[in-house]
């Protein structure tokens, strides 16, 4: 028998979550039926949209179901087969939850992909190579359009999307501005990643002071900004936008406890003609083939780097997940789980 430790929700959150709302359990890992697959998870990803998941509310995917495993990205092995596409040792990706094994039915297309991890960390389809990376790359290359000499500006830069969403901009040419929090992120974003400039939303209290930062740091204005926080922060970015500038709705980090987001200054989105539009990167998987494969080479030739916060077992994935949402992690958030 072997035995699958599972993370579940027990409970809807009352504001902010707390690791009361999970509950671990061990359960027997199932006898596998014709076409399916069974997973030994390595990593899983932890992401904020899992918080929004949490609440039974209207959002753009359906509530996470109480009392099942907590939905997330996973990469890991091949175990057991029962479908000839897969064999044991495949190293697999895909939405296997916050448990130690998962049962996959591989006659489901896209349920697993197969990755080569002789150039790319298994890790890294998790995160820059993986769901974020490519969340980076749509909100950046078919909203913001970047070119030569315009200046991208990116919130939560230090994160698994931010992170991206920079480099990327680098490489077509713009000048690349991101916004995080703390020194340490900040020196790490601009001296690691290659960014122009950062600002520490940390050293400023008020929207007048961190959009004067954001000034000079972004002397021609902003073209495109990448928006994963909202709150003060998008306040401080829109009067620095430039006109026909556009905006990529990505995360509302600052509003998952389900508190409202008011906006100081909206009339700025007609004063300045700009383009505001929030993406769902799942929606959108015609354009996953060519962003992995530039993702994946840039990777794998040390072009883009990226930086994990890995927790080790599945009993600190609640902790870890709450940690994400107060900023505790750097770069992207994994839990190893072998």
């Amino acid at each position: 028998m072997t035995v699958n430790k599972q993370i579940l929700l027990a409970s809807r959150p009352k504001g902010e979550a707390t690791v009361d709302n999970f509950r671990l359990v061990e359960t027997e890992v199932p006898a596998l039926k014709d076409g399916q697959v069974l997973v030994r998870n390595h990593f899983l990803s932890l992401d904020p949209y899992m918080r929004g998941r949490m609440n039974d509310s209207k959002s753009y995917a359906q509530p996470q179901p109480l009392d099942q495993v907590m939905i997330g990205g996973t990469v890991g092995e091949v175990v057991e087969s029962r479908h000839s596409d897969f064999k044991v040792g495949d190293k697999v990706v895909g939405m296997g939850g916050w448990q130690e094994y998962a049962v996959a039915d591989a006659t489901q297309p896209g349920i697993l992909r197969k990755v080569d991890t002789s150039h790319i960390p298994l890790s890294a389809y998790l995160g820059a190579v993986g769901m974020p990376g490519v969340t980076a790359w749509y909100g950046l290359v078919k909203i913001c359009e970047p070119g030569p000499g315009k200046t991208v500006a990116v919130s939560a830069a230090s994160g698994a999307v931010g992170s991206v969403v920079g480099q990327l901009a680098k490489a077509r040419g713009c000048r690349a501005v991101g916004i995080a929090g703390g020194a340490d992120k900040c020196r790490y974003v601009v001296e690691e990643l290659g960014f122009d400039a950062c600002v520490d939303y940390k050293l400023h209290t008020d929207m007048k002071s961190l959009s004067t930062a954001l000034k000079d740091a972004c002397p021609n204005g902003i073209d495109g900004y990448f928006e994963n926080v909202g709150g003060m922060i998008l306040d401080a970015v829109m009067p620095r936008m430039n006109a026909f500038g556009r905006i990529a709705f990505c995360g509302m980090i600052s509003g998952y406890n389900g508190e409202p987001i008011p906006m100081t200054y909206p009339q700025l989105i007609l004063q300045s003609r700009l383009r505001v539009e929030g993406f769902i990167v799942s929606e959108h998987m015609d354009v996953w083939p060519e962003a992995l494969k530039e993702l994946g080479t840039m990777v794998a030739t040390g072009k883009l780097k990226f930086r994990e916060s890995v927790a080790k077992g599945i009993e600190s994935a609640p902790e870890a997940f709450l940690g994400l949402l107060k900023g505790k992690n750097f770069g992207k958030q994994l839990v190893q789980l072998i």
